[in-house]
């Protein structure tokens, strides 16, 4: 795209919100209604499109995204009035007989760049609840998913305006030409090295950014976890879009006493739902070639406990346990993104937590134990964004619980009213009345009135 059509979009998209039309919660739900209107309309070409970059079946698609985009949308119909509504807050006698009121506005213009892991979810949840807020949106899908970015490029920007809600395609030099112009907010999903050039061109025009970025997710398991259902979970949450999530369990931290238990565990699971040499309805490819060689060069770094299958010419690594691992080993040094579960074994809880403080704060954390002691110290202690106790990933699905990171992993947060937060500016209003007026604070300033202040303050 030219970059004056880039520079056109958005000025449209500013003159429209500064219209007030945006503003207004009928014409939002309106937009939101016909939204919903269109992804239904094209959920088949999107399974298509999805199947197209990742080999992924139409029921893995459903409940991974488009479950979770209509869920957010009907989340926003359903509360949306309510979520505008200007809230009373608390005043003191000080300020008596005034009034205090929060009221919630949009803030103006925002660019969407989503990822390409879950490129429909990853896309449309962050844009409906800037929708939802009131905001014109530019959505940049993730370029490495192709043809889920030209789906929702086709269907968007043929049932909305380009002032209102728009798709711009391409690669890092499109984002580059987006990231010199001025939003009101940007919102991206991405990798922390990414996330700090978007920081750092926000920071030029002082625009508040979302940054939902990644790290290395642990998950602590402890001897009197119920082992055979741990690994179910594990498997399930670390192996879901061949391990391309987020919030997937990206190592784990198990007592010695039952490390082998818990391997042997994972491997039956492994064994139950994944076939070693193929794809199938419930696994999906690697996104692209050199995705595939860097997880290849991890694999071959170290002990294979089971999986390690590769097949190049469709991108296919079959569900791997790494094992005998240590922190200096290369598959810790970042995160991996992939179908590699490494197992680290630990004797002491102290050792093992500072191991992870040590390291920038993850995305996600789990622990499964039966031990309230045990889940209370790793709460209070570790830092990271989210996580389950006895489960994985599962945290994402509920629009009631924040979603975002911490420290590296990510700033801000989305999912339900969150979302609209994360969109919206919230103004103080104080309303004071014409019937009454103090004197307390005009002069003479007296040793009594500062008393009186003094006494009101508290």
């Amino acid at each position: 795209m030219e970059k004056e059509s880039i520079a056109s979009i958005i000025q449209k998209q500013r003159e429209l919100f500064e219209s007030n039309r945006t503003k207004d919660v009928k014409f939002r739900l309106e937009q939101l209604n016909t939204l919903k209107k269109v992804i239904k309309k094209n959920e088949a070409a999107m399974y298509m499109a999805v199947y197209s970059d990742f080999a992924k079946s139409e029921f893995d698609t459903f409940m991974t995204e488009l479950s979770m985009v209509y869920h957010e949308i009907n989340l926003a119909l359903k509360y949306l009035k309510e979520w505008c509504k200007p809230r009373k807050v608390a005043s003191s006698l000080l300020h008596f007989p005034a009034k205090s009121y929060i009221y919630p506005e949009p803030l103006g213009t925002a660019l969407v760049i989503g990822a390409w892991n879950y490129p429909l979810q990853l896309c449309l949840v962050p844009a409906i609840s800037a929708l939802a807020a009131g905001n014109t949106v530019i959505l940049k899908p993730g370029e490495q998913s192709a043809e889920s970015s030209r789906i929702l490029a086709a269907m968007i920007n043929s049932n909305f305006p380009d002032d209102y809600f728009h798709v711009i395609e391409g690669a890092a030099d499109v984002s580059s030409q987006l990231l010199n112009h001025r939003f009101d907010k940007i919102f991206f999903t991405g990798s922390t090295t990414v996330g700090r050039i978007i920081y750092k061109a926000a920071a030029e025009h002082l625009t508040p950014v979302t940054l939902e970025l990644g790290g290395k997710s642990p998950a602590f398991v402890f001897r009197d976890a119920n082992i055979r259902l741990t690994a179910k979970r594990l498997v399930w949450a670390k192996f879901l879009n061949a391990g391309q999530t987020c919030v997937a369990p990206d190592y784990i931290l198990v007592e010695k006493s039952v490390e082998g238990v818990l391997l042997e565990a994972i491997k039956s699971e492994i064994k139950r739902y994944y076939k070693e040499c193929s794809l199938t309805e419930n696994y999906t490819q690697i996104i692209n070639d050199r995705h595939f060689e860097r997880l290849s060069k991890l694999i071959d770094s170290g002990d294979v406990y089971c999986g390690g299958t590769r097949k190049a010419e469709i991108r296919f690594i079959s569900p791997t346990v790494m094992y005998n691992v240590s922190f200096d080993d290369e598959v810790m040094k970042e995160e991996i993104f992939g179908p590699v579960l490494p197992v680290i074994a630990f004797e002491d809880i102290d050792v093992a937590i500072k191991a992870v403080k040590d390291r920038p704060k993850p995305l996600s954390a789990y622990v499964y134990t039966n031990n309230r002691k045990i889940v209370k110290k790793l709460i209070k202690e570790v830092s990271f964004g989210g996580g389950a106790i006895n489960d994985s990933v599962m945290h994402l699905s509920n629009s009631n619980l924040p979603f975002g990171g911490v420290g590296l992993s990510g700033i801000g947060s989305y999912h339900g009213k969150t979302g609209f937060d994360t969109f919206s500016h919230f103004k103080s209003i104080y309303r004071n009345s014409f019937r009454f007026e103090p004197p307390l604070k005009y002069p003479p300033y007296t040793k009594a009135k500062l008393r009186l202040i003094r006494f009101l303050m508290r």
